[in-house]
């Protein structure tokens, strides 16, 4: 008896560890599992919570006309989808907004994927948004909050967006844009990268479209950034991209030449062609740990690494 129970004893023994090595060996799966189960509990718990907060109203090709007292057309909104909901925003699906003028000529037109459209009529449009102004010019913006007020013809965002310009990507902390000047102001801190592979630092970035113009404008200190040099600037800059002349004012101060560094007022620095040049008209002050040169003028090839100064050059080397 004693010997049939040790046996028994044995046989459990030896199960507890089968059972352990098994566990063992598909503790992923088992994890996976367990993984899947709660994702699913989570997915019926979401679709349960959509179901609860389902739309009122749906409405398909949706479009609506605003009129101004006189009965001149302001704006119009159309959509794809439309819904409404008890206690939220109407949502909006494939959104565009066209804007009028008095005369009745199109101006603004906005699209995009997603929008919300508030009672006050407020609306805010969200991730990729593509803006085209009556002059034709076309701006395309990534944020996740765009607000357009029709009745004062401006477009804001208080978000991080993100502004595709033609040769680059800039990153600012919001934006003010004028409908009817083509101009907007990027806010905050704003970030430039170029296709170049430059990147311009600044704050609160003046851009505009006027009549075909590419100007962007700062008041504020500005750094740019190549793989050359790096050139601080005191009172910020003052860019023509159609020409690819970009000019940072004040004091500026060149790092990045060998070891050495130069001072000068109100560089311009050539970009066309694909090329890198400093000119300055302005004293000029070059300094490296064996040569001490000051001049009245400055022409410098970053890229071929040739450095011009001119008129009333005075050295002195030690």
């Amino acid at each position: 008896m004693a010997v049939f129970q040790t046996k028994k004893i044995q046989s459990f023994i030896a199960f507890i560890i089968v059972l352990v090595a098994i566990l063992w060996l598909f503790q992923d799966n088992i994890l996976k599992i367990s993984i899947l189960q709660n994702k699913t509990e989570q997915l019926d718990n979401s679709n349960q919570e959509f179901k609860e907060a389902s739309y009122l109203e749906k409405i398909d090709n949706f479009i609506i006309k605003e009129y101004s007292k006189d009965q001149i057309l302001l704006h119009t909104v159309e959509a794809e989808t439309y819904f409404s909901y008890k206690d939220s925003p109407v949502q909006l699906l494939k959104v565009k907004v066209k804007t009028f003028d008095e005369t009745q000529q199109a101006g603004l037109v906005m699209t995009s994927n997603r929008a919300e459209m508030l009672k006050s009529g407020e609306m805010f449009f969200n991730g990729e948004v593509n803006i085209q102004t009556k002059s034709g010019v076309a701006h395309e913006i990534d944020t996740e909050s765009l607000i357009v007020l029709t009745n004062s013809g401006q477009i804001k965002s208080n978000r991080e967006i993100t502004y595709l310009a033609e040769n680059a990507k800039i990153n600012a902390q919001g934006m003010d844009m004028s409908i009817d000047s083509d101009t907007m102001l990027l806010n905050g801190k704003v970030k430039i990268k170029q296709d170049s592979g430059s990147i311009i630092n600044t704050t609160n970035l003046f851009i505009s479209h006027a009549e075909g113009e590419k100007k962007y404008q700062s008041k504020e200190k500005s750094v740019y950034l190549s793989k050359y040099n790096t050139v601080n600037s005191e009172k910020g800059l003052d860019a023509d991209m159609n020409k690819n002349l970009i000019k940072l004012l004040g004091k500026v101060e060149i790092l990045g030449l060998s070891g050495s560094k130069m001072e000068s007022y109100d560089l311009l620095i050539d970009q066309s062609n694909g090329g890198e040049v400093y000119k300055s008209n302005d004293s000029v002050h070059y300094q490296s740990s064996a040569t001490n040169i000051k001049a009245k003028k400055m022409n410098y090839d970053a890229v071929t690494k040739k450095l011009e100064l001119m008129d009333e050059v005075l050295a002195v080397y030690e």
